[in-house]
């Protein structure tokens, strides 16, 4: 079993389904109510281990009832929870979720103690990076504490990758330490200014990246599948149309700790993605963020037949 450690947000999502998503200003009844893990971190740490790997999560939760009942989520599912941290300065992050009955959403984040992860966490946690082979991270908690994720990581020449959302601009330092990027393209647009409208802008947003230093590009792009660039390729990988979309909120989470899976077991980049891509096919076919991560069994049953 492969190691990947993730590094990054903890949270206790309270999600609303609604008929559509209220504009500013606007009042409406939801249908139904939950509440669930999420997290962009734990949600990739969840799909990791869910998917086979070996998933070690570092984060931090407050020292409340959203913060323990976040841990036992993760460690019913078989995430390593030794490094997830608790502060009594800051209350566990939340996020506020409505999703409309098309699957669209529309995201509320408090991040309370994820903000709160800082650097010393992250030295602490050095061993378990030191015996990773990937390292996953997201944009939810500090950049600084990115940073120290990602410079631990490449002391120890593991494979670092990022899926830089919520999008901000990054600094060339950290992006060129970066192996592989994952993003959407709304992300692209904001972090290269390049639209995505066909698969020649795609090609640009691309050499971008690789003109930074990143050897690995990954460009989702929903259900039409995503575009990858690499040494050994350069193109779109097919996606998978869903008729009946439940919830889009974990796809892109599902997307990234899927890849992470398939790499660490060494498949090919394309067969990576077609992989990834299934997993977050089958994720918005069901409510929640973690709950809806298909099994292995699942994706294979798929995979192994297209």
């Amino acid at each position: 079993m492969h190691k990947i450690v993730v590094v990054g947000s903890i949270n206790t999502d309270m999600v609303v389904r609604t008929a559509h998503i209220p504009a500013p200003g606007e009042t409406i009844l939801g249908s139904s109510f939950f509440i669930t893990g999420g997290g962009k971190g734990a949600n990739q740490a969840v799909a990791v281990a869910k998917l086979c790997g070996h998933a070690y999560m570092i984060g931090k939760v407050g020292n409340d009832v959203f913060g323990k009942q976040a841990i036992l989520n993760l460690q019913y599912e078989k995430v390593d929870t030794n490094f997830v941290y608790s502060t009594d300065e800051q209350p566990s992050g939340v996020a506020l979720i409505a999703v409309a009955n098309n699957g669209e959403n529309s995201i509320i984040v408090a991040p309370g103690a994820n903000s709160a992860l800082n650097k010393d966490d992250i030295l602490e946690a050095e061993e378990i990076i030191a015996q990773c082979d990937y390292v996953l991270l997201q944009l939810e908690i500090p950049i600084e504490t990115v940073f120290a994720a990602i410079e631990i990581g490449k002391k120890y020449n593991r494979k670092v990758i990022l899926n830089p959302a919520p999008a901000t601009q990054l600094d060339d330092a950290l992006l060129q330490q970066v192996d592989i990027i994952i993003l959407n393209q709304s992300e692209t647009l904001l972090m290269t200014g390049i639209e995505i409208s066909n698969i020649q802008d795609a090609a640009w947003a691309a050499t971008w990246f690789h003109e930074k230093g990143i050897a690995t590009v990954i460009i989702t792009l929903a259900e039409q599948g995503c575009f990858i660039s690499d040494k050994s390729f350069k193109g779109i990988v097919r996606g998978y149309k869903v008729e009946n979309v439940v919830d889009t909120v974990a796809a892109g989470d599902t997307f990234c700790g899927a890849l992470a899976v398939a790499l660490s077991e060494g498949m090919h980049l394309k067969d990576a993605a077609r992989f990834a891509n299934i997993a977050a096919a089958l994720s918005v076919t069901k409510n929640g963020a973690q709950a809806s991560i298909p099994s292995r069994v699942e994706i294979n049953a798929i995979f192994t037949q297209v």
